[in-house]
């Protein structure tokens, strides 16, 4: 609700505290959240490494978004060595989870259209 101001004042620096308060407690909506925020540097000040280390969580956590991403950041180099076999790895497993976006990411990379 902070970070699109719904019902309280706009306030990224609120939202970013409670992201990690709900990261912190396993929470891995709250992690894929966080990552987006150090993706984008949003409240935060932006941090690629940061965003694909709470990726990585929110992703062991079944975060559909956060396995997605994390695929995304390998498909880019972002924050980490490009790699589709890793790209591959984490877009599978969001399709998995049932994101649609995983599965249409995945069937592109693995047939070379990007």
């Amino acid at each position: 609700m902070y970070k699109k101001g719904t019902g309280v004042t706009q306030d990224s620096f609120k939202a970013v505290e409670l992201y990690r308060k709900a990261c912190d407690g396993k929470n891995a909506a709250g992690c894929f959240k966080l990552g987006s925020a150090y993706e984008d540097g949003t409240g935060v000040t932006q941090d690629v490494f940061k965003a694909v280390e709470l990726y990585r969580k929110a992703c062991d956590g079944q975060e559909t978004m956060g396995c997605f991403n994390l695929g995304r950041m390998y498909q880019q180099g972002t924050g980490v060595r490009q790699s589709v076999k890793d790209a591959l790895t984490f877009f599978g497993k969001a399709c998995d989870l049932k994101e649609k976006l995983g599965c249409e990411y995945y069937a592109r990379l693995k047939t070379g259209k990007r």
